[in-house]
């Protein structure tokens, strides 16, 4: 009696209605990943759409939504535009800087997660199929995004103290082309390190990882996203901190680098990885060296 209670599923077979829905894994996974990316991406453009001025002020490249139509800025400005601009300091700010933190790391993250998630939905509808014992994707997707919000309360903490050395303005720009530039060149530099790539090989497969770490239990399958995301923080941190040099609320460039480090997570080997270090570097080396020379001393004969 207490063996088949132990084996009965999590995740009922399906018989119509929700229990249909709620026995497919991967739907709830697809789902999950797109939900959550969905309403990152949300705060962050009505934020933005929020803000008064030119938006070219918030970093290279986000000139281009100058364009966006007024009515939408309009729109957006009275809800959104006085109400999640952290431009006050004190605890009040740093909750809207943690948030949009937060909201930046469920855009650009969760979507590079998704082959992890829907990896480890595969498996568990395959063993839903049999009668076995599985615990819902939202699970592991908690997990991962848990390793997330607590790199988004780091983050914050940094742009505070950012801020208060002249680092970055009150914008959320950097002010320094010496800062971003060494930001482009770390980030670039960690592209090419150990750590970088042993991290990266897990996001890329991670199906050996379930398979030999499968659970059946919530705590459990919570414990595999976290391990999930720390992976995903060991290959990516660098990456993220890139927002600091071309400033926070910067979107052109967190869709850029989203981009990216999804795809960097759906190929194999590491020349795509050293590629976008090279470039990086590149980039940094670019910044610094135009700062020095705009202030280079002239003198005239």
């Amino acid at each position: 009696m207490s063996e088949a209670v132990e084996n009965k599923p999590l995740l009922p077979p399906p018989h119509g209605g929700l229990k249909a829905v709620f026995a497919r894994p991967k739907w709830i996974a697809a789902t999950c990943v797109v939900a959550l990316a969905g309403l990152g991406w949300l705060y962050l453009g009505l934020t933005i759409a929020g803000m008064g001025g030119s938006l070219g002020a918030l970093g290279p490249g986000m000139g281009l939504l100058d364009h966006l139509p007024r009515a939408v800025r309009l729109l957006c400005t009275p809800t959104f535009g006085a109400s999640l601009m952290p431009e006050g300091g004190g605890v009040g700010g740093f909750v809207l800087v943690a948030m949009m933190w937060a909201a930046m790391a469920l855009a650009m993250m969760l979507p590079s997660a998704g082959p992890m998630i829907l990896t480890y939905a595969e498996i568990a509808e395959t063993a839903a199929n049999k009668g076995e014992r599985i615990v819902s994707p939202f699970v592991i997707a908690a997990g991962y995004a848990a390793v997330w919000l607590g790199f988004a309360l780091a983050a914050s903490l940094a742009q505070f103290a950012f801020t208060r050395f002249a680092l970055i303005d009150a914008g959320m720009v950097s002010a320094s082309a010496l800062f971003s530039g060494a930001i482009f060149v770390a980030a670039g530099v960690y592209q090419f390190s150990a750590l970088k790539h042993a991290c990266l090989t897990q996001c890329q497969r991670p199906f050996p990882f379930f398979f030999a770490c499968w659970e059946t239990r919530p705590r459990g399958v919570f414990r595999l996203g976290l391990e999930q995301g720390l992976y995903c923080l060991g290959c990516c941190w660098a990456m993220m901190l890139v927002m600091f040099a071309v400033g926070v609320m910067n979107v052109v460039w967190m869709a850029a680098l989203g981009i990216v480090m999804t795809v960097e997570k759906m190929l194999t080997g590491r020349r795509f990885s050293h590629a976008v270090g090279g470039a990086m570097i590149a980039i940094g080396v670019a910044v610094v060296a135009v700062s020095l020379y705009a202030h280079w001393p002239t003198h005239r004969i």
